[in-house]
C-alpha cells in the first residue's frame, strides 16, 4: 500500500474534478505516483535545491520517468529547497519554459524574477514568449502523450534507438520529436550536446551543425535547442498567451528537408483535434506543400534557402531566416522550384 496509496489518492482527486469540471478538463499537479498514475496526469519531481546538480537530477528522474509510461513531467524553476543565485535562476527558466508545463515555485522563498535582478525579468520573458510561440506544435506533441503516452519530454534513446551515442544521456533531451535540447548547468554557460545524425539547425540562431558531439558556450537568452532535420515546425502568431486559435496566421519554418522525404505537421484546435495538416515533399529541386484543412493566413518560412526561383500559386520573399513563401487566397497547394 506504500506505493499504491498514491496511485488511489491521485485517482479519487482527478475523479472529483472530472465529475466537477467535465471529462477532458482534469488536471492534477502531482508528485507521488506508482504504477498507473500516468492517466491523472500532470506530474513534477519534487523538491529539488536550487543548484545545478539538483537542476541535473531533476532531469534525469524526469527523463526516468518518462521511460516509465508517464506522458507529462515538469519541476520547480529555480529549484524549491534554499534560494537559487540569480545565475542558477537564469538558467532555470530556460529549461523550465521547455518543459511540458511550468512553473515559479519554492519553500520559502518568492521564484518571481524581479526579486533576482532585470536580466532575469528579461530571460524569463523571452523564454516564455518563445513557449507561447511554440503552443501550436507542444499542444500537438501533448495531445499525442495523451492518446499514446509517448512523453512531451523524451530521452534521446528513446527517439534514436538506433544510435548508440544515445544510449546514455541524460543532460539533454527531445522535447516531442523534433526539438533537442540541452540545459546549461553551469554559470558561465559551457555546455556539451550531442547531435545525431543529420543536419541539425539551432532554432534560436538558425546555424547549422552536423551530428555529433559540440562544446558551446550560451548566454542567458540562449541554450542549444536543435530542430531535427526533415522538420516542418508550426509557430503560433501569439507570443503573449498559451490558449489562442493557433489556426490563425501560423508560420510554418521548415527545416532541412532532404531529396525523397517528406516533412508533416498538425495544427490541433484548443479541443486537441487536429484541424489542419501541411505536407511538403521533396524531389530533387522542388518542393510540393500541400495543405489539408481551414487554416487562415499561414504562411511557409524555408529555414536557410535563398534565391527561390519559381512559385507556383503562391509569392516568395526574402526573409532573414531564408525565403518567406506566403499562398494565394484560393491556393489548394504549392509547387517551389529552387
Amino acid at each position: 500500500m506504500h506505493n499504491h496509496y498514491a496511485y488511489l489518492y491521485n485517482q479519487v482527486v482527478y475523479q472529483m474534478l472530472q465529475n466537477t469540471l467535465g471529462k477532458g478538463e482534469a488536471v492534477l499537479f502531482a508528485r507521488s505516483a506508482s504504477v498507473g498514475a500516468q492517466q491523472f496526469p500532470v506530474h513534477w519531481g519534487g523538491d529539488c535545491y536550487a543548484t545545478y546538480e539538483s537542476m541535473a537530477e531533476s532531469l534525469r528522474g524526469g527523463l526516468s520517468l518518462g521511460m516509465s509510461g508517464f506522458g507529462f513531467w515538469s519541476h520547480d524553476i529555480g529549484g524549491f529547497e534554499n534560494t537559487a543565485p540569480a545565475h542558477v535562476y537564469k538558467r532555470w527558466c530556460a529549461f523550465g519554459l521547455l518543459s511540458s508545463h511550468s512553473r515559479l515555485h519554492g519553500s520559502k522563498s518568492y521564484r518571481v524574477p524581479w526579486v533576482y535582478d532585470d536580466e532575469a525579468c528579461d530571460v524569463l520573458r523571452y523564454f516564455t514568449q518563445w513557449k507561447c510561440q511554440l503552443m501550436p506544435y507542444l499542444f500537438d506533441m501533448a495531445t499525442q502523450a495523451a492518446k499514446t503516452g509517448a512523453p512531451m519530454m523524451r530521452a534521446m534513446m528513446l527517439e534514436f534507438p538506433d544510435d548508440p551515442g544515445c544510449d546514455y544521456l541524460d543532460r539533454q533531451y527531445m522535447l516531442g520529436d523534433s526539438l533537442l535540447v540541452a540545459p546549461v548547468f553551469s554559470e558561465h554557460g559551457d555546455v556539451s550536446v550531442y547531435l545525431p545524425h543529420g543536419r541539425w539547425t539551432h532554432l534560436l540562431s538558425n546555424q547549422e551543425a552536423p551530428g555529433g558531439w559540440r562544446q558551446e558556450q550560451h548566454g542567458f537568452t540562449s541554450l542549444p535547442l536543435y530542430v531535427r532535420p526533415n522538420t516542418l515546425l508550426a509557430l503560433g502568431a501569439n507570443d503573449q498567451k498559451p490558449d489562442y486559435d493557433y489556426l490563425v496566421s501560423p508560420v510554418f519554418h521548415l527545416f532541412a528537408l532532404e531529396d525523397g522525404a517528406e516533412a508533416i505537421c498538425r495544427v490541433p484546435s484548443l479541443a486537441g483535434e487536429t484541424r489542419f495538416t501541411l505536407t511538403v515533399t521533396r524531389r530533387g529541386d522542388t518542393l510540393q506543400v500541400t495543405p489539408q484543412g481551414a487554416a487562415t493566413g499561414w504562411t511557409l518560412c524555408l529555414r536557410n534557402i535563398v534565391g527561390t526561383q519559381i512559385v507556383d500559386d503562391g509569392v516568395a520573399a526574402a526573409h532573414p531566416l531564408g525565403t518567406l513563401i506566403t499562398p494565394k487566397d484560393d491556393s489548394h497547394g504549392l509547387i517551389i522550384r529552387l
